[in-house]
């Protein structure tokens, strides 16, 4: 029941039963970073690198990238809306008209990071992408698991899609206020930093992130009133900020920037 109760409080951005699909080009067009989604430069910044996605943009060829997460991946009823959609229309903004930039995504409901790096070997047959953006860990400490075994599955995870031929990129928890005091976030977060130093690949800290933006007003994510405007605009943001971050880690220049 406890995990329960937990896992609807802290997937504030999407829903358990949300399809896996294909990420639609989001309707509005890439424009000027809400104020909103500001955040401080540290936050974004990372010394590893995107060696694949670099030689593919510049080679013009077609860039996929695969988000593999749960429920808080998606917005029921808005994909559009959902950060990988986001991120799909700001790359295509920010990289040359001539660059194709897929986007897809495979949801791995209520899996830990054992369950879900068990599937790894055959999606990325199925999928071949040239970027794997794995988010993970909200199930793991809702659940408990030891974090050394977290740990030993987000290495072998990291393997298999490293092994498969794709850079890749960590994801960290949400960061949710309202369950704070109910999970304890640290170890896994801590390993998953761990994991990302040892295999040299850009981690993503969604949990700072998020936490800055509630710590500094620019979004409320204790109330539980604010509804799907609210996870739009939290998505939209991760959607702008992981795409700059994916940038930046590729190291692409004005040559191969829009703007």
């Amino acid at each position: 029941m406890k995990a329960k109760v937990l896992l609807s409080l802290i997937l504030l951005c999407g829903g358990l039963a949300a399809p896996a699909a294909r990420a639609g080009d989001a309707a509005s067009a890439a424009v000027a970073t809400p104020a909103a989604c500001e955040l401080p430069s540290y936050l974004l910044t990372t010394e590893s690198q995107l060696p694949k996605v670099a030689d593919v943009v510049k080679a013009g060829k077609p860039l996929e990238i695969l988000v593999i997460g749960s429920g808080s991946t998606r917005i029921p009823f808005s994909e559009d809306s959902s950060y990988p959609a986001r991120m799909q229309a700001i790359l295509k903004d920010k990289l040359p008209p001539s660059e194709t930039v897929n986007v897809s995504v495979e949801i791995q409901s209520k899996k830990t990071a054992e369950e879900a790096a068990g599937t790894f070997v055959k999606l990325m047959e199925a999928k071949r992408p040239t970027l794997v953006i794995w988010q993970t860990g909200t199930v793991d400490a809702i659940r408990a698991i030891d974090p050394e075994d977290f740990r030993g599955a987000v290495t072998e995870g990291v393997a298999a899609l490293q092994n498969a031929g794709a850079d890749v990129v960590l994801m960290n928890l949400q960061y949710s206020p309202r369950t704070e005091t109910m999970i304890s976030a640290p170890p896994y977060l801590d390993n998953m930093r761990v994991v990302a130093q040892q295999h040299d690949i850009p981690l993503f800290d969604r949990f700072a992130i998020m936490r800055q933006w509630n710590d500094q007003g620019q979004f409320d994510l204790f109330s539980p009133s604010h509804g799907p405007e609210l996870a739009k605009q939290v998505h939209d943001c991760l959607g702008r900020a992981l795409a700059q971050f994916v940038i930046d880690a590729a190291h692409l220049g004005p040559a191969q920037q829009q703007n």
